[in-house]
């Protein structure tokens, strides 16, 4: 971002109360958190039930930001020390809004490409491969860590700056609507949906509904330029290509598959049509030769445009290969070459909390997947799990999953089932939902002696402690608001 203080309050509707000593000066980025102010930041002062942002906008101007956003005036001696810092303060009708004015207004200006990424799983992975895939080639800016709401979605594109040649957005989604909004002032001009699963089933009501909010990206596409792309291998993809008429709107729409499907394979030999594919579409990257390797790293050939590379891809799990194949879709359809996108997939690395691979205190392996979960996450992670080659036992720590609604203790059963019939040694579930885990698993011939079902992670760490050894293997995964990062910690620390 590069504006002024005069820009901004034109962008936001806002009144100057304390004039900067330079307007002509632009801000360089925007915070709403006290804490990570850097020199020539924009703060924004948003309202909150716990802490207001108001109470420190003085700290801000100290700490270096010379524009204050704020909603109610300050008091004079804030007012003050904004004039002897030489810092501008605005005043806004609403701070939030404000951060999506000026990120709609910075969006205008830029004339980079803006992809838009969502879907029910692996949105975050996938934004990292995409970031990753494209940075080998282009100045990118990407959403931070999981910073995918209303707020962060327009941080990310402030974060750009005139020089950036793509931005990649991640895009949460609470309910219908949500992700038209964002893309009312993303304006994205290529979009991705990675998959359609049970996630948001409580706010949405089933899996169709939930498809038709995710493809809410596919509409905002622009007509005649947008390049739309759709996972081959999901169930939902017919119905995202033909609700959202993107052939009608001579939308691009390109294909990835990381499943090894024989309609990739068609169109690989240009067989438009085939099944599973549709008139107007076009095969991206697609995977074959698939298996895990070392440790569950996935290894396959990955094919773009008629050539063929043989990669290891440097995170657990073959669900990743889907992951790895939209993001060498997108990096081909930007002009990269094969080798480059290889070579970029290769170096990537995990992010904390997801299928992140660590050592225990006494060198046992813990694979850290607490970051999040749903149905579709939790089975890819658990089958992972028991691929890998463990020369002791494995443990595997589950909690609860959210947003699930009358859903839900049938999904937390159909994880118990599946426990019980892979290569899970011990099953430790903790949370209300995580007993149907529990119980499915015994059903389904676990042996009871070996499910668990504790009530605190304290619990946890104390059993575990006591039967881990080097050779062993714990899998820890859960819906974020379980704190499950505190068993990991507890593990490794």
């Amino acid at each position: 971002m590069r504006l002024n203080s005069k820009q901004i309050c034109e962008y936001t509707g806002g009144i100057t109360l304390v004039e900067p000593i330079d307007a002509s000066r632009l801000a360089c980025g925007i915070t709403w958190n006290s804490r990570e102010v850097k020199e020539g930041d924009v703060y924004v002062a948003l309202p909150g039930e716990r802490v207001d942002g108001h109470s420190f906008v003085g700290d801000t101007l100290k700490a270096g930001a010379i524009i204050a956003l704020v909603m109610d005036k300050p008091d004079e001696e804030t007012c003050l020390l904004a004039r002897e810092m030489g810092a501008a303060v605005i005043e806004v009708p609403n701070t939030t809004a404000a951060l999506t004015d000026l990120a709609g207004a910075w969006r205008k200006r830029l004339g980079c490409h803006v992809v838009g990424l969502t879907g029910s799983s692996g949105k975050t992975t996938t934004k990292n491969l995409v970031r990753d895939v494209l940075q080998a080639s282009f100045s990118v800016v990407a959403t931070e860590g999981s910073q995918n709401n209303e707020l962060g979605v327009p941080k990310t594109l402030l974060t750009a700056d005139p020089d950036t040649e793509v931005i990649v957005v991640e895009m949460g989604m609470r309910g219908k609507g949500q992700i038209t909004e964002l893309c009312d002032f993303v304006k994205p001009d290529m979009g991705l949906i990675t998959n359609i699963g049970d996630g948001h089933i409580e706010l949405l009501g089933n899996r169709e509904n939930v498809a038709a909010a995710k493809a809410e990206l596919m509409e905002a596409l622009p007509d005649g330029i947008g390049k739309a792309f759709l996972n081959l291998d999901d169930g939902y993809t017919e119905f995202i290509r033909t609700s959202t008429r993107l052939v009608e709107r001579h939308v691009e729409l390109v294909y990835f598959d990381g499943a090894c499907g024989h309609a990739a394979a068609q169109a690989a030999e240009g067989l438009q049509g085939g099944e599973g594919l549709s008139p107007g579409a076009r095969m991206g990257a697609w995977a074959d030769a698939i298996r895990l390797g070392a440790e569950g790293r996935p290894v396959f050939d990955l094919h773009i445009d008629g050539q063929t590379r043989s990669i290891t891809l440097p995170l657990l799990g073959l669900h990743n290969i889907h992951n790895a194949c939209a993001a060498a879709s997108i990096g081909a359809a930007l002009g990269m070459d094969i080798d480059t996108i290889v070579h970029a997939l290769g170096q990537t690395v995990p992010e904390c909390g997801r299928q992140e691979v660590l050592r225990g205190r006494d060198g046992f392996l813990v694979i850290n997947d607490a970051y999040n979960a749903n149905p579709d996450s939790m089975r890819a992670s658990l089958m992972t799990f028991s691929a890998l080659k463990v020369q002791g036992e494995r443990y595997a720590v589950l909690g609860d999953m959210g947003e699930l609604g009358d859903i839900a203790e049938a999904c937390h059963e159909g994880i118990g089932k599946l426990v019980a019939g892979l290569d899970i040694d011990y099953l430790y579930c903790i949370g209300d939902l995580s007993s149907h885990i529990a119980d499915a698993a015994r059903r389904g011939g676990m042996p009871a002696d070996r499910v668990r079902q504790l009530d605190s992670v304290a619990e946890i760490l104390g059993e575990l402690d006591c039967a881990v050894t080097p050779k062993d293997a714990v899998l820890v995964k859960a819906s974020h608001f379980m704190g499950l990062e505190r068993v990991v910690g507890g593990l490794v620390s």
